[in-house]
């Protein structure tokens, strides 16, 4: 599956920021339309889809393991160690993510002025 078909937490802040859903900006973007900053933004939201898609991954094989109905014998504190440590590095990842990408849409122009400075 494409980053571009995976939803992500800041979605709706990019649809918002740029006037369309993210399909369409993906679209925008792959004919050449697409200004400096949404590129920069794209690049990022594609970035944040597979972070997150890593964190959903650690997040649900640790809650298998630790599921009431699965075999204690099964249960290995090493594993737990490696997901807790793998958890970690993919949360850092989207955090950093998510913090430039929020800094992106904070400090760009108005979608008004943006559109204006092309025209």
């Amino acid at each position: 599956m494409s980053v571009i078909d995976k939803s992500t937490s800041r979605d709706a802040a990019l649809q918002e920021a740029f006037g369309a859903e993210v399909a369409d900006l993906y679209a925008q973007a792959a004919r050449g339309e697409a200004n400096a900053a949404l590129w920069r933004a794209l690049e990022l939201r594609s970035f944040l889809a597979v972070a997150e898609e890593q964190v959903a991954r650690v997040r649900d094989r640790a809650h298998t393991a630790l599921a009431a109905d699965w075999d204690m014998d099964d249960l290995s504190a090493e594993d737990l160690r490696w997901d807790a440590d793998w958890l970690e590095a993919a949360l850092a990842g989207r955090d950093g993510y998510t913090a430039a990408l929020d800094e992106l849409l904070r400090t760009m122009p108005p979608p008004s002025q943006t559109a204006a400075s092309h025209a």
